[in-house]
Parts: C-alpha cells; structure tokens; sequence
C-alpha cells in the first residue's frame, strides 16, 4: 500500500526554536553526521542531478555554495552565462527547491546562518533567472484562472506566493540592474552579447514584471493569502526603483558601454505608466546634485531622441513651475526673485546650444498647448529670461505672440486663462526686444498685424478680452511713444490694480542666477515633511499619575446603632445613578487613559491626520477639521500657511477604518478650506484634479468639493459649520439681543446661522444638478399644462394672493430696513467664482484633452467623471449668476466644452445627461440676454439645436412612473429644445447667416 501513496511535493517548515518535552512522545534516533551524504561534485551534471534528488537542506545549502564559487570566478561553471546546463539547474531552483524550501530560506532573511539565502539570490539574478521566474507564475497563473474555483488549491496559493516573493527579494536592491548587466557585459563573443542585451531591456522595460506581478498580487488577496504591500506590483514603484539602479548603474568614469545601455534603458522607461517621474528625479538627484551630475545629465538628454528631448523639457519646465515657482506670489508685484534668476540658469543650462531645445521653447511659448496655463507669471519669466541673450528668438516670440493675440478665433474661443497668458508672454518678449532692438519694436508697432490686433481685441465682445487688449496697446505705446503721443484710452479698466501689473511686465529684467535657490526649495521641502512626519507618529508622553491632596480635615466615621428605629417606610429612596459607560469595564488594562484631546491649532489637526495609525486621533481629525478651519479661517495665519498642506492630506486621505460619515465630513473639510482661501485654494483644487496623481473617488471628491464651495460662497447654501465659524463671539446673550433686534431679523440671522441645516451627502453635487433641471423644466411643464387644461387665471388666483402677501410683508420689511445714503457694495462673489473656480477647470480642460498622456485622457473621459465635471461646471455657473460681468466668458468656454464632448456622449448615456444639464444651467442664467446669446453665439445655438434634437429623437422615454433615466434625458432635451427654438424664431433675422450656412 504505501508504493500507491507518492507524494507530490515536500515542502519544508522551520523548527520551532523550543520544543515542548512533555508533549513529545518519541522521537527517531539522531542521525550521525558521517550518514550524511556531502555534496563534494566539480561539475554542474552532478549539481543538477543533486538538485533533481530532492536534497536535503545541508546538501542544498552545499549546491548553492558551490555554484556561488563559479560565479565568484574560482571555478570555470558561472551559471549566470547562458546555457543548456543554466537553464536546466535554474528550473529545477524556481519550479521545485524555491517552492519547497521557500519558508526555510526566508527566515533567513531575519536570522542570517548559512548564507544560503544569499547565494540563491546571486545564482537567479540574472536574465535566465528572471525569465524562469516569470514563466513558472504564468504557468501558475493560467492554473489557477482555469480552476473555477480560483486558488482554492493550497499547492498553486503556496508556490506563486513564494515565486512572488522570489520575484520580489531578487530586484529588491539598488544594484540590482548592475548585477544583472555585469555577466552581459563580459561575455564573449560580442554578438551573442547584444542579444542578452536587449533580452535584458526588453525585460526591464516591456511591463511584463509589473503586470504579472499584479496579476499574481491581486489573485492572492482576493484569496486572503497575502498580507502586506508588494512593490513590484505597483507601477509607480517600479519607476522609483529603476531610477534608483539607473543612478546607482551610471558609471563614474568613462565607460561608453554601460552609459549607452543606461540611455537605452531610459529611452525605453519613458514608454512606461509614470514615466514622468524619470526626468524629474533625474534632474534633482543628478542636475542638482553637483557640476559633475550636471554633466552627466546632459550627456543623457544629449543621446535621447529629438521627441524624448522636447518631453524631458516639457516636463522639467512644469516640474521647476509646481515646486519651486509656485509658492512665490507674483500676482501683484514684479519684484526679483532669486528662485526665478535660478529658474533661468536651469532652463538655459537644459537648451545650451541645441537649436532643436530652443525651438520647442519658442513653440511652447507662443503656441496654445504651452504657457503653464493656470500657473503664475514666474514659470513664464523664466522661459523667456532663458532666452533672453538671443535678439532673434525672441523677435520671433514677439511676432508670433502678437499675431496669435490678435486672431479672432483665438479670441473668441481660446479660454481667458490662456488669453491672459499669452498676453504676460507678449508684454515679456516685447520688454527685452525694446532693450536689445529697439527698432524692431518701432517696426513691429507700425505694422499691419499688430493694428489689426489691437482693433480685434477693441471689438470683442468680451469684456476681459478687450481689456487685455487695451492694456497691451498701451504698455507697448509707453515703450516706444513719448508722453504726448502714446495709447492712452482713458477708461477706468485699463487703471485698475491688475491693469498696472501687466503694464509692468514691459520694465523687467531678470539675469542669470545660481542653481543654489532650487537646491534649498527642494531640502526645505523635504526636512518640513519629515519633520511633520516625525512629529505626528510621536507616541504621547505618559506623565505619572497625580497623587491626591491630603487634607487636613479628620472625617470620623460613626456607626449606626442597632436599636435605633426603622426609617419611614413612606420615604422612597432615589433610585441609583446609571453607571458610566467609560466606568463599566471592570478590567483596569482596557480603559483608554490616553484619550486624544480635540486639537485646537491647525498643526494639531495637521499631526492628528498624519497619524493613520491611532483611530481616536483619526476620528478626532475628521469630526473637528470643518469647524476648526472654519473657526481659524479669519483669525491669526494658521490656515493660510498650512492650507496647502492640510489640502493635500484630506484629498488623499483613506476611509482605513471604514467610518460611516467618512466621505461627508472629509468633504466638508475640504469645503471649509477652500471658503477660507477661495482665490488661492479654489484654483489649486482644479490643478490637483487634471496633475494631481490621485484615483478617480479622488478626483470626483476634488470636482464635488469645488461645487459645494461656488454655491455656497454664493450664498445658495449655508453648511452646518457656518455657524460655528462665529469666533470670538461678537453676539449679545439672547436675553438682552431680543430687545435691541426685531423679531423678522433675529429669525432671518438664526437662519443664516444654519443650525437646523445638515451636512450635504457625498451625492449632493447630483442633487443640485438636478434640482436645477426641476427649476428650468417646471414653467415648460406649466405652460403646456395650461394649454390643454384650460385658462390661467382659475390656477393663479391662490398663488396671486399668497404672492400679494409676500410682496406686503417684503414691503413693511423694506420699508423698515432702509437706510439712505448707504453705499452699494460691488458683487465680487461672482468675480471670484469666475476667475478662481470656472476658468481654472475651462482652460486646463482643452490642454488635457490634446496632452501626449494617454492616461490622463483616458482618466478625463471616464464617463462618471467627464459627467461629474461638466456638472460641475454648470452648477458654478448658476452660483455666479446672470449679474457677473465675466458672465460672457464663461458662457463662451462652457458652450465649447459642452460642444466638444458631444462624440463621448455616444453609448452614455449619464454624460448626455451631464451637457444637458450644461446646456440647462447656460441658457438659464443667460434667460435675459437671449438676444445676445443669438448675436454672439448664433452657430453655437444652431449645432445645439441640432443635436439636441437627435439626442430627443433616438432616445427611448416611457410614459410609465418615472421613465427611467432615459426618460429625464429626453424630457431634458425636449426643455432644452424648446427654448432653443423659441430663440431662434424671435431672432431669426439674426441667425440668418448661421441657419443657410449651417444647413
């Protein structure tokens, strides 16, 4: 019977370190040491066929010293090289030694004995190693997806649970690709050499590592057989290390083989997922580093091609403008800034002579793609000081500039944000020309092209638009004009604040500066992290119990006598007080004497979220982060200086411990930061959604915050945290208040308080959209009800009454609220939504449709996203409201972004329903100025039309209760063609032109 039973495989465990005397019955006699077969072979047959014989730990132990001397060079076997006899002893190492002696190996990763874990990372680390490592989990992986029951099997979890640790412990090393390039570099002949050399960067770079590694790391957490975080599975890590090997492989003499195969290897990484973070750690751990880094990095960028050079630029230029350039505030002043003169020398270092650098610097400045749109004026300062020592560059920027500022439809279809970009680099370009030739200014002034700028810009019927455009004429009359006969126009707009600072942009000059300043931004950045982070995983100091005063009282206590008669029975005792909830666990170890205090400075708050680890500390941050921020917003500079910071960590931030108002109350943080810095927080919540490097909850989390802060900046919602921003209360006692206010305005203040509000949901942004459809759709719905029921004024008599006692109420309240002489306040609500909330997610929008990232395209037209975002931009565009003045511009950048997805609404159908909310929200607030809309947007309402009539005609409704989706969709439409139609019958002779040209 027992030659039936074959086993399939043994698998070794470690003995426990203290075995138990009294539970052990018997044991076998201990083997001698002489019993024991030692492994003494001078040749790899007998390794193999020692390793094919299942081989004790000892004897395995002994092969892989052995094979450790070949590859150390004492015997003439390196099983590095490849060969039949290699690839035979390195499968039988992966498919059956690892598997079996895998636990025992691996503990001596922590306990170190004989090294053998060691030598067996040294014969497998190579190219045929890799390759069989990776070929035994595929074989793995296809087992165990064509078992229905997945990795039911205990044998397949085991085996690709270690293959993938192996995996892992193998490129876990800084000098991993240096070992795994040594044995190709000296073999001979050459070419057999090459092809281990492109075997090797084809493994490297072609994403086979990453992706089974996923696919094995996902199998084995889905059958809970894996704890802990893998690297090799994650992309983004990957990158971190094959930069850290690339750095680690760069020779430090001449060495033209290994440096060739470097740049090869980074030709081929910058196809990879995340592969941008190659050229920005390059160049702070090399071109930063030092003179001799410097070198090397442009020897690197030197050998990539011309495309892969105009990328690293590219994404240099944006890395230099998000870290180092944006904490600077150019907005209002011109001053010098050593960070932008070391911007300059970095930037001009990077283009040295190539003519192919140079020219993509000119293209990025003067093309729509370019310019950093949403970043400040220094990213800009530095691109054009950079080129500022050469006269014909920038006569080419400035003719160029000038021409593009002017056209009409850059104008009337280019988003502000890029119009007043190109504006800064224009007014730039035109101050160092104006310095190295000033003829050419005089010239180009004179032209034809640059009049005709200047007049399309005075007949735009936008009112930013023709501002820019007056300021330009008369900055570049000051320059070459006297007093007497330069532009001046004379009006308010050009005199302003922001007019004077773009007139100043003409007088400056920056010079070269030292790299020393981008050294210091990026170690004070990284010694603040550290520090904070050092600080929040502090464990809390225990202070030792406080000892009881004594005091100097004697209490005697008397003792009852037992005669003494009983107590009234009539007196009913107090019932006894219910126990505490913290007093009702008897065991003294398990109370929490070291409960958190609720933080009341915003680095506490900062400290209690950095702290993931403590669930009260955690919980804490989150229930307090609304009301503190809220509290501090106009008190001391707390939040202004760690608004940024504080940003970050709730964007990023993780429902770890599955809290039921997670998604609310981190919303509402979110919220109450951006209330409290609007112009500064509003626009980088719209960068952290097209660069920031978050999920797609995360960035929906970014677009509903920025629609919950526009409407209730507006004032169409009040947050159940308003109410306790009040502080320092400045509020009488509410028994000494009611006599000094009426009751109608105690009422009105109690409700602007917001205390019987309650948070919105993490769906709120869908509520609101819908809830504005419902507002446009219901005087539709009324008109065409009153068309088949019956007149008017039988339905409108309640509401006539109801509405003449609104207006008679209104009426004494205004009567005894008005004051004269009082000055009119200007809305600059609606500027702000404008300018920090609308325009940041309308300009960066076309710029990520066209950008050279497939993934950040792929991440845009996520349906669920492309939809929230386009509700979004609705719902800020109902909270600026018809009176903003930049109403024109927004309603011009929305039209385009709605026109403009219409190919993604095909087989979507909660995008379709997205841009007619659009298309709701911009014919709502602009419900006065149809005339308007139809003499300035006549072929925009005529493609509407027309498509929004398809969308009617294909879309299947239903006449049961609610209809569905589909059916909101095609009532939507029908409310949104109606109003288009009416539009364009009243108007028609304006449309005219658009109606025959269109058809």
């Amino acid at each position: 019977m027992d030659e039936l039973l074959t086993p399939v495989s043994r698998t070794y465990k470690p003995s426990p370190a203290h075995s138990d005397d009294f539970l052990t019955l018997s044991q076998p006699p201990p083997k001698n040491a002489s019993e024991e077969t030692k492994f003494t072979a001078s040749s790899p047959d007998e390794a193999l066929e020692a390793l094919k014989s299942q081989p004790s730990y000892d004897k395995l132990v002994s092969i892989l010293r052995y094979l450790r001397k070949g590859i150390e060079g004492r015997h003439g076997f390196d099983i590095r090289q490849p060969g039949p006899q290699s690839a035979q002893i390195v499968h039988v190492l992966v498919a059956e030694i690892v598997p079996n002696y895998w636990a025992v190996l691996n503990e001596e990763t922590e306990t170190p004995k004989s090294g053998a874990f060691e030598a067996l990372l040294m014969v497998l680390r190579s190219v045929t190693g890799l390759n069989s490592v990776l070929i035994y989990m595929r074989a793995l992986l296809k087992q165990a997806q064509s078992d229905p029951k997945g990795l039911g099997d205990a044998y397949v979890a085991l085996n690709l649970k270690s293959s993938l640790g192996l995996l892992s412990a193998l490129l876990d090393s800084e000098h991993a690709i240096t070992d795994l390039w040594a044995p190709i570099k000296s073999l001979k002949p050459a070419p057999q050499g090459r092809i281990l050399r492109q075997d090797l960067l084809g493994l490297l770079t072609n994403n086979k590592l990453t992706s089974i590694s996923a696919e094995a790391d996902f199998l084995l957490r889905q059958a809970d057989k894996l704890d802990g975080e893998l690297w090799v599975s994650s992309t983004k890590a990957y990158i971190d290390w094959l930069l850290r090997n690339i750095l680690r492989c760069l020779p430090s003499t001449a060495d033209p083989e290994t440096e060739s195969f470097c740049v090869d290897l980074l030709k081929r990484a910058m196809r990879l997922t995340n592969s941008d973070a190659i050229p920005q750690t390059l160049f702070n751990c090399l071109f930063l580093d030092s003179a001799k880094g410097r070198d090397t990095f442009i020897r690197l960028m030197d050998s990539l091609p011309t495309s892969d050079q105009k990328k690293w630029l590219e994404i240099i230029i944006k890395h230099i403008a998000k870290n180092n350039l944006s904490t600077i505030d150019d907005s209002a002043t011109t001053a010098d800034y050593p960070i932008i003169w070391a911007a300059i020398g970095a930037i001009r270092i990077l283009t040295g002579t190539s003519q192919g650098r140079k020219a993509y610097l000119v293209d990025w400045l003067t093309n729509t793609g370019g310019v950093s749109i949403g970043e400040g004026c220094g990213i800009r300062r530095a691109v054009v000081g950079a080129l500022a020592d050469d006269r014909e560059t920038l006569s080419t920027i400035l003719e160029r500039c000038t021409s593009q500022f002017g056209d009409q439809l850059f104008i009337k279809h280019a988003p502000i944000l890029q119009q007043e970009a190109q504006a800064q680099v224009l007014l730039l370009a035109a101050g160092y020309v104006h310095s190295l030739a000033p003829i050419k200014l005089t010239l180009l002034l004179r032209s034809s092209a640059y009049l005709n700028t200047i007049s399309n810009r005075i007949g735009a019927s936008q009112n930013r638009s023709r501002v820019l455009g007056m300021v330009v004429g008369e900055a570049l009359s000051g320059l070459v004009h006297d007093d007497k006969t330069r532009l001046n126009f004379k009006i308010d707009e050009v005199d302003t604040e922001d007019a004077q600072w773009y007139k100043s942009l003409v007088k400056i000059r920056d010079q070269v500066g030292p790299l020393d300043q981008l050294r210091e931004t990026r170690a004070s950045s990284t010694s603040s992290r550290s520090k904070v982070k050092t600080k929040a995983t502090r464990s809390i100091d225990k202070r030792p119990p406080v000892k009881p005063a004594q005091s100097g009282f004697i209490i005697e206590e008397i003792e009852d006598d037992e005669d003494v008669e009983m107590e009234d029975p009539d007196l009913v005792p107090y019932a006894k007080p219910e126990s505490d909830d913290e007093d009702s666990d008897e065991d003294p170890t398990m109370i929490n004497r070291d409960k958190p205090k609720t933080p009341v400075y915003i680095r506490d708050l900062i400290a209690y979220f950095r702290d993931t680890e403590n669930f009260d500390r955690h919980k804490i941050a989150l229930t307090t982060a609304p009301e503190l921020i809220r509290r501090k917003a106009n008190y001391g500079t707390e939040v202004t200086s760690h608004a940024e910071e504080l940003a970050t960590l709730l964007v990023g931030l993780e429902n770890k411990y599955e809290l039921e108002e997670f998604e609310s109350l981190r919303l509402q943080g979110m919220v109450a930061i951006v209330l409290a810095q609007p112009k500064k927080m509003a626009p980088w919540f719209g960068r952290t959604f097209f660069d920031g490097d978050y999920s797609l909850s995360q960035r929906a989390s970014v677009l509903v915050v920025l629609g919950l802060s526009g409407r209730e900046l507006a004032g169409f919602d009040i947050s159940e945290y308003s109410a306790a921003a009040a502080f320092p209360s400045k509020t009488l006692p509410a028994r000494v208040e009611k006599h000094y206010l009426p009751a109608t305005e105690a009422r009105l203040q109690g409700a602007v308080r917001g205390s019987h509000l309650k948070a919105l949901p993490p769906n709120a942004l869908d509520n609101l959209a819908q809830s504005l459809s419902q507002s446009f759709l219901a005087p539709l719905a009324a008109e065409a009800a009153d068309a088949t029921s019956g007149p008017d004024v039988l339905k409108l008599s309640s509401f006539t009454s109801r509405l003449k006692d609104a207006q008679g109420s209104g009426r004494t309240m205004s009567k005894s609220t008005r004051q004269t002489g009082v000055k009119s306040i200007p809305n600059t609500t609606a500027a702000i939504i404008a300018s920090s909330f609308f325009f940041p997610l309308t300009s960066r929008f076309p710029a990520a449709v066209h950008s050279h990232s497939a993934a950040m395209r792929g991440v845009l037209f996520q349906p669920h996203l492309l939809a929230l975002f386009i509700k979004t931009l609705a719902v800020l565009i109902h909270a600026a409201g018809p009176s903003t003045l930049s109403l024109p511009q927004m309603t011009a950048e929305l039209w385009d972004v709605l026109l403009g997805v219409r190919g993604q609404c095909v087989g979507a159908l909660d995008v379709t329903h997205a841009v007619l909310v659009g298309f709701i929200s911009l014919l709502d607030v602009n419900e006065n100025n149809m005339r308007g809309l139809c003499d300035t947007h006549g072929r925009q309402i005529v493609e509407t039309a027309e498509w929004v009539s398809n969308v009617f005609d294909n879309t299947r409704g239903g006449d049961e209760a609610g209809g569905g989706e589909e059916n909101q969709v095609k009532m939507m439409a029908a409310g949104v063609l109606i109003r288009l139609r009416e539009a364009i019958e009243k108007h028609q002779a304006l449309l005219m032109g658009d109606l025959i040209g269109y058809s």
